[in-house]
């Protein structure tokens, strides 16, 4: 396959970016799309140019780490990961627009990569979770309904990858919020910080910036792991219950 690749190239936070328009060939449609940026920048390399900078680690679709806007689309056509994408979802002779998330919250770093350390301070606000000390409790000596640990472990699955926030219009970081404290308020061992959780963390991700939820729904379309949208919904009935005891 031979593309024809429009990337956006920025030195730093502060400087000013652009497009640049690459060409390259001999990609296969079996390559991953980060094995054809790898292509890429072997060529820019070879040629004495700056490769372009994009964030990666596991290139397995667990870490979140390859958070890339690829024709406008948060990872891309197929709801997946950037790295989880191959290039049989392209055709020969196609142009891609390749592009870092597009949040107030997510300053770019350099050409792509993009510094997503709001969201740890969101998870850092939700503080830890009460744990006896002393000799390990039997495993089963809390039980947990299944209902309960089918939703916990449903929003468990957020990577934290950000394409909520890059395919909002409000650049809202609601999705990505809702479900770090879903997936511990509904369990016995979350409800001792329960209240806090939800007051200190939807605290946080104000304070960092993004924007409000007007229910767009393109967060949880954009969602590589399914996160439903109704775990939004799930978060504010626990931010109003924990707003109205404080308030007592």
């Amino acid at each position: 396959m031979k593309l024809t690749l429009r990337v956006w190239r920025q030195k730093n936070a502060d400087a000013t970016g652009a497009m640049s328009t690459y060409e390259v060939d001999g990609i296969s449609q079996d390559m991953s799309f980060l094995e054809m940026l790898d292509t890429l920048n072997e060529q820019l390399i070879l040629g004495g140019d700056d490769p372009v900078a994009f964030d990666h680690d596991c290139r397995e679709g667990i870490c979140g780490a390859c958070s890339l806007v690829i024709n406008g689309d948060a990872h891309g056509p197929e709801r997946t990961t950037t790295c989880q994408l191959h290039m049989r979802s392209f055709e020969d002779g196609d142009t891609i627009d390749i592009e870092p998330w597009r949040a107030s919250a997510f300053p770019v770093v350099k050409d792509l990569v993009v510094d997503r350390s709001a969201f740890d301070r969101i998870i850092q606000a939700g503080g830890y979770i009460s744990a006896p000390t002393g000799t390990a409790p039997e495993a089963h000596a809390t039980p947990v309904p299944k209902p309960d640990a089918d939703f916990a472990f449903e929003h468990a699955e957020c990577i934290g990858c950000g394409a909520c926030v890059a395919a909002c219009p409000n650049g809202s970081a609601m999705l990505f919020t809702s479900a770090k404290i879903n997936h511990l308020n509904v369990l016995p061992q979350g409800a001792p910080e329960r209240e806090t959780r939800v007051l200190d963390m939807v605290a946080q991700m104000d304070d960092e910036g993004f924007g409000g939820c007007t229910l767009t729904g393109e967060c949880a379309t954009a969602c590589p792991k399914g996160i439903p949208l109704p775990s939004i919904a799930a978060m504010n009935k626990e931010w109003l219950r924990a707003t109205r005891r404080v308030r007592r």
